[in-house]
């Protein structure tokens, strides 16, 4: 766990440098706001469609040939996509790089099947919310060092992300050790693999396809607040580099404290499925407050009150995944990636969508945060579904608690 744990770090270090800043390389190829907004669509959309095709290949060929060469194919591909960005001097070459480094990169999804490689399932959950704490950590050091470096030049944060994504290749290459033994490997099927036949099979497992949809409308909300979040806080409260990277800053440290530290406690006290259901009661009213606030500080209050919200996403995996044999768990992760780049298509097309439709208003104005207000109703949906599984499957609930007890 500790080698993995390094290398998700690392990687998330080198992606959160860029958060702060890559709308902002977008909008330099752009006049207006609107322009802008519709830059970074094109560019945020481009990652999203290639990572959805690639992601269920990348995690069923890391079922036959082991985690360790895909993790390493996606490092060299973030590494290629960071020097590249920052040398760009055209929309259509971020776009063009974007696309290339979406179809290399599966790295969240195979480190999520390497944990369960190693992990019996009944500790699945709280090691996807050690998995999740090296996210969150990367998100604390990453967007608020790339806000820093991107208010000196704007490029720099890509040359360092680059540096250290070749750092991890480098590492991943001498002393991560591979998780899949050779007993446990299944032979790659193109029939299978592709996103289409992938998606299909993970809406078939074991009875869990009800959180399949929780898992997309989930993924949905996270991805227009991606696409939206920078784009949101500098129409809305005139923010920048700096104090995007802050705010950034505030949400790896919460999903630090509760996915590293307080998740084991939550796991202990609620069963799985009730935890979900009250991840996204918490998540649908953050993002209901983050539309309405009308100062910029009230969104770190709520970055710090949505704690429940940061241990949604560790509960539904470890559901998901000891839905399957240990022969399956690189396919399946795969599809679930795919499920979630399928979303950072979309999410991409509609949070800035619905940006370039308000961004002739004045700063302060409520109807700014319409992305977040969708969000919220995509959150409260994927409440019914959540709560449709913990009524299905009541036995489950109580031998978690029970075994936790």
């Amino acid at each position: 766990m500790a080698f993995i744990f390094a290398t998700v770090l690392i990687d998330m270090i080198s992606i959160g440098l860029i958060i702060p800043v890559l709308p902002a390389i977008a909008g330099s190829f752009s006049s207006s706001q609107a322009d802008h907004a519709v830059a970074y669509l094109w560019v945020a959309g481009a990652f999203g469609l290639a990572n959805f095709i690639g992601s269920p290949i990348l995690g069923a060929l890391s079922d036959q040939y082991g985690r360790r060469p895909v993790l390493l194919l996606g490092f060299s591909g973030l590494a290629l996509s960071f020097f590249v960005t920052a040398a760009a001097t055209a929309l259509w070459m971020l776009v063009a790089i974007r696309l290339v480094s979406g179809a290399m990169q599966a790295n969240i999804s195979v480190a999520n099947a390497y944990v369960a490689d190693i992990t019996a399932p009944a500790e699945r959950a709280k090691r996807f919310g050690q998995l999740g704490a090296a996210f969150g950590i990367g998100f604390i050091l990453g967007p608020a060092t790339g806000g820093m470096l991107g208010a000196i030049d704007l490029r720099l944060p890509f040359v360092v992300a680059g540096c250290l994504a070749l750092v991890n290749l480098a590492y991943g290459y001498f002393v991560l050790p591979e998780s899949l033994p050779q007993d446990k490997r299944r032979a790659f099927d193109w029939r299978t693999a592709n996103p289409v036949s992938s998606l299909k099979k993970l809406g078939e497992l074991k009875d869990v396809g009800v959180l399949v949809v929780v898992i997309g409308l989930s993924a949905l909300a996270q991805f227009i607040l991606h696409a939206s979040w920078v784009l949101f806080t500098t129409f809305k409260f005139g923010w920048g580099p700096k104090e995007n990277g802050l705010s950034l800053f505030a949400v790896g440290f919460m999903s630090v404290l509760v996915q590293g530290f307080l998740l084991p406690r939550l796991l202990k006290r609620f069963a799985t499925p009730r935890l979900v259901v009250l991840s996204l009661v918490s998540s649908s009213l953050t993002y209901l407050g983050w539309a309405l606030v009308p100062q910029g500080w009230m969104l770190i209050v709520l970055i710090v009150f949505n704690v429940f919200g940061y241990a949604a996403s560790a509960a539904i995996q470890s559901i998901v995944s000891n839905s399957v044999d240990a022969t399956r768990q690189g396919a399946t992760m795969g599809a679930v990636a795919g499920l979630n780049s399928l979303m950072a298509v979309l999410g991409p097309l509609i949070g800035p969508g619905l940006l370039t439709l308000v961004a002739h208003l004045p700063q302060g104005d409520w109807r700014i945060g319409a992305p977040f207000l969708l969000c919220a109703a995509l959150q409260a949906l994927a409440l019914v579904f959540a709560l449709s599984y913990q009524r299905r499957h009541p036995s489950q609930a109580a031998l978690q608690v029970n075994s936790h007890a």
